[in-house]
């Protein structure tokens, strides 16, 4: 089968032929379709850049990874086979999902194949949902939907979204302004229509740093915004001069793990993805409350060259591959 692959930690991916994985017990194998491209993509080949590693690049006291290690995460496709014992899933049913069982790299979901278990993220599609769709929907829709509930944003409070152009930031975007939360979508360039239509009262514009684009903040919100989710500062000093901009009691979050200042209440978000959250997300898409915004699509051989692109950030909505 074809896969996008790389040999080891900081190596360059490339597109390779290796066997089909057979499933376990419990396991299916799934013909993939489409592949989605998310950042922990690419930051899991930048593991190897850690001070401290192992000879292949693992960092010390990381579980056992397998190489060639196939990348990717999210995907959509049909069973092709079923592992022995009990399973959920039937030969020809059309599924998306997440990549986890370990170890790393043994399947992913930049690959004709892939296996998963059954228990694991994986859940069907629903019959009117675009394949394309699905496979862009599990990374960034379930990290968005869990950030929302750890901020308790709801009907009129105020949320400023920094990165909100991107696979989460669009969902994030939808799903507080579906609840009546005032979002503010801190954005790079003149995204205001687009971000409008997702739901947005707002955009502000990060070409020139945080510090640039406070004062529009303050402007609509003298007082303060009553979260703040950042996605893309990867430095304390941004996260926080983002974070000056909470009103007393506020609350932030970060998913780059990125200290907040003294006095703020903050989390590092970490992604907890389950069936049940994914079978939520499909539902809304499929009743047409959520829009997946599918920036590109490419070919599977593509996908070096757009993990390149994407590690130089400023997407829009998200990339998936044909595979």
């Amino acid at each position: 089968m074809r896969a996008i692959a790389v040999s080891a930690f900081r190596a360059e991916p490339g597109l390779v032929e290796l066997p089909k994985p057979d499933p376990g017990a419990g396991e299916v194998r799934v013909k993939v379709e489409y592949a989605a491209l998310n950042p922990l993509d690419w930051q899991t080949l930048d593991r190897g850049t850690l001070d401290q590693q192992t000879a292949d690049g693992t960092p010390p006291g990381a579980s056992p990874h397998v190489f060639p290690f196939v990348l990717g995460t999210d995907f959509a496709g049909r069973v092709d086979m079923i592992g022995s014992g009990d399973n959920r899933f039937r030969v020809g049913d059309a599924v998306f999902g997440r990549v986890t069982a370990p170890p790393p790299g043994r399947c992913g979901a930049y690959a004709e194949y892939l296996c998963v278990p059954q228990d694991s993220p994986i859940a069907l599609v629903p019959r009117d949902m675009p394949l394309h769709a699905a496979a862009a929907l599990p990374s960034a829709g379930t990290t968005a939907a869990q950030i929302l509930s750890s901020t308790a944003v709801r009907s009129g409070l105020s949320l400023l979204v920094v990165g909100a152009t991107g696979g989460v930031g669009s969902f994030l975007t939808q799903l507080a302004a579906a609840r009546g939360t005032a979002v503010v979508a801190a954005v790079r360039g003149d995204e205001g229509r687009r971000m409008k239509a997702l739901g947005a009262i707002a955009t502000i514009d990060t070409t020139h740093g945080p510090d640039a684009s406070a004062s529009a903040v303050r402007a609509l919100y003298p007082e303060g915004v009553d979260a703040l989710v950042d996605l893309v500062s990867t430095d304390t000093r941004s996260f926080a001069a983002y974070a000056a901009l909470l009103r007393d009691g506020g609350v932030a979050v970060t998913t780059r793990s990125v200290a907040a200042p003294p006095g703020v209440a903050w989390s590092d978000y970490r992604l907890a993805p389950t069936a049940a959250l994914l079978d939520e997300l499909a539902s809304a898409v499929a009743r047409g409350e959520l829009e997946v915004p599918i920036d590109m699509e490419l070919p599977l051989e593509k996908a070096p060259q757009a993990l390149t692109q994407n590690r130089a950030g400023g997407a829009r909505g998200k990339t998936v591959f044909a595979v």
